[in-house]
Parts: structure tokens; sequence; C-alpha cells
């Protein structure tokens, strides 16, 4: 172990913001931690159904206002994009080239991803089990990919993101918001919102990859703010206070985002400038940074299989021949979360075997005029730089 971290850390160059990485870091295992405790399948009459603790105990809200962490990873996103794009130009690289390799790292994942599940959900049909169960346990491998897609479409548009003040896409936010719940508009409307909500963060990396967000007054000012705004949509624009999807729900906060989503976003991004400096201090400690690095080495492997990793436990789960609490059952009471809460590490070692099979079509091998390269810089070296 004192090796690998010597390894990483002589890898790290010496320029690298680690605390950049570790608010990516945070934002993908807020998200799979979130999924985990907020998603339940219930064994019911030989089908599983999705639903959600949040329907049954509202009083649970708060859980989401931690653990719904992508505006984070967007602001992060747009900070690394922009610079990234900026240091691709500085070298001559062009836009396709710089695109095509962003695009590569952050879809070979996926592609493991749709052959396995297409396959396991083929075989599941063809065994028996019924299409209510198939499609359910399919939605809750896919519908992680549509934040791939927003974020792939606003990586794409970086140049001109750079351009782009976050107040205008706001004020996009804002209007369609006003058109959907104040004017009676059509309920469509609120998808232009999944393209405006996550720019917002989106474009405050980009300005903050400038230099645009000076000392801690910026990241005050978003979270007093953010948080400001939010309080008063939920207590008196009627928003829920959820920051996700809850089964049931008049209004989602998340899908389409609403201007709620997207002031507690700044509110988030806010305190993720705050924390700068605490975390640059704490990473430089190497096996603090170790840690953080190759949790980003294996980024897109995580979200993409943490779903898969808990569908697996609660299918094996079903061999005991009874609803198992916390893993099987109806989310109604605090019994279950205590279950939940217990289920947690047998996921995360799931999470882990999925991890050690399909982490190198993330990673990939490094290479050098076509040929894998067997001698000279590790690929772990390797990975880390280009992380």
């Amino acid at each position: 172990m004192r090796e690998l971290v010597r390894r990483i850390e002589s890898a790290t160059p010496p320029d690298r913001d680690r605390a950049v990485d570790a608010l990516r870091a945070f934002a993908i295992l807020g998200v799979v931690l979130g999924h985990w405790l907020v998603t339940a399948l219930v064994a019911d009459s030989g089908t599983v159904r999705a639903a959600s603790p949040l329907q049954y105990l509202p009083q649970l809200a708060f859980i989401s206002w931690v653990l719904q962490t992508l505006a984070v990873f967007f602001l992060v996103g747009g900070h690394m994009g922009a610079k990234s794009y900026a240091s691709a130009r500085a070298r001559g690289t062009t836009y396709g080239q710089w695109l095509g390799a962003r695009m590569a790292r952050l879809f070979r994942p996926v592609a493991a991803v749709l052959v396995v599940w297409t396959v396991t959900a083929g075989a599941m049909l063809a065994s028996g089990a019924g299409f209510e169960t198939v499609h359910t346990l399919g939605k809750l491998v896919l519908s992680p990919l549509w934040f791939l897609l927003v974020f792939a479409a606003l990586t794409a548009a970086t140049p001109l993101v750079t351009r782009v003040h976050p107040l205008w896409a706001l004020a996009v936010v804002l209007h369609v918001d006003l058109f959907r719940f104040g004017l009676g508009g059509p309920s469509w409307l609120g998808w232009i919102n999944v393209a405006a909500g996550w720019l917002v963060p989106y474009c405050l990396g980009a300005v903050w990859a400038r230099g645009g967000l000076p000392g801690r007054t910026a990241g005050w000012a978003l979270l007093l703010g953010g948080a400001a705004a939010t309080a008063g949509l939920v207590l008196w624009a009627g928003y829920p206070a959820a920051m996700v999807g809850v089964p049931g729900a008049g209004i989602s906060n998340l899908n389409p985002p609403t201007l709620a989503a997207v002031t507690f976003g700044l509110a988030q991004c806010g305190a993720a400038l705050l924390l700068l400096g605490p975390l640059r201090r704490a990473l430089a400690r190497p096996a603090a940074w170790a840690a953080v690095a190759l949790v980003n080495l294996s980024a897109m492997t995580i979200f993409l299989w943490h779903q898969t990793a808990m569908m697996a436990v609660t299918a094996t789960g079903l061999l005991a021949g009874e609803a198992l609490p916390g893993l099987h059952t109806v989310p109604d009471s605090l019994g279950w979360v205590l279950g939940r809460l217990a289920w947690l590490p047998v996921f995360a070692v799931a999470l882990l075997i999925c991890w050690a099979a399909f982490r190198t079509y993330e990673q990939g091998r490094p290479r050098k005029n076509g040929r894998i390269v067997r001698e000279g810089r590790p690929a772990l070296e390797t990975a880390v730089r280009r992380a």
C-alpha cells in the first residue's frame, strides 16, 4: 500500500489542484450513496418493482440535500473542461482531437454496460422473467445515462460555454418555471431546463477556470444566496423539499430540473468553493490524495455499475426464500432505513467486484505508435497524469 501511495504521489503533476479532484470524487460518491439509500426494489407477487423511502417517509427529504451532488459534478466539469480546452489550444490541438479524446473516455465504459445488460435482459426474458421486472431493472441501469448525455453535450459546447455567463442560463430556468407553474404553460417546457439547468453550474465552472470567482466572497454569496432562494421556493412557492424525484409526486425537482434544484445547486457550488482551502491542505498528505486519485481514475465505472451492484445483491438475497428487511421490503418505516444502512457494505463489495471486472474499459491501456507500451512509465502513472 505504501508503494502504491508513493507511485501516485510521484505521478501527480506539481501544479495539479487536488481539491478539484476531491470535489469530483465527492460528487460521484454522493450520487452512488444517494441512489443506494433512496431506491428500493420491492419483491411482490413474483415481480420486482421500484419504490422510494421518500414516498413513505417525506421527513427524510434532508438526505437529498446532502447526497444530490450533480451540481458539484457539473461545476467541476465546467472548470476542468474549460482549462483542458485552453491547454489543448495552447498546444495546437484541434477541437476535434480534443473532443474525441474526452468523449472516448466518457463513453468507452458505457459500451460495456449496454452490452452486458442487453445480454442480461434477453436472458431474463428468455428464462420467463416478467416484463415488468426486466423493465424496472433496465430503467434503473439506463436512467443515469441521461446525465452523461447532458454532460457530453455541454462538454462539446465548451468553446461556446466559456463565453456565456451563468446568469443567462439561470434566467432561462426562471422563465421556464414561470410559464410552467405561474402561467399554466405546457409541462413539456420543463425539458428545456435539462440543458439550461445544468448549464448554470457548468458555466460557473468555466468562470472559475478563468479566475472569475476570486476569494471566499463568491463562495459565501453562492452558498447563502442559493440557500435563501431555495428555502423561499420550497416554503412559499410550492416546490418540493426533496431534491430528487419521488414516485407519485406532482412535481419533481430533478426530472426535469426546476428553479429550486438550480438554486440549491448554486448553494452546493458555493459550499464547494469554500472547501477548496481545507481540501488542499488535507490532500497534501499522500495517503489522502491516493484515495481521491483512485476514485477519480474509476469515476465512470463506479457511476455506471453502482446500480448493477445493488441489483445483484438484491437478486442474490431472493435465494433466501423470504423478503429481507431493507432489501426486498416496502421502504415505509425506520426499520427499513436501518436495514438499508446495514446492506450498504454489501453493496460496496458487489461494486468492488464490478470495478475489478470493468475498470479497464475506462482507464484503457497506454499506447505508443499504435502498440501497447510494455516498457517505460507504468500504466498507473500514465492514468494519474491524464485523469
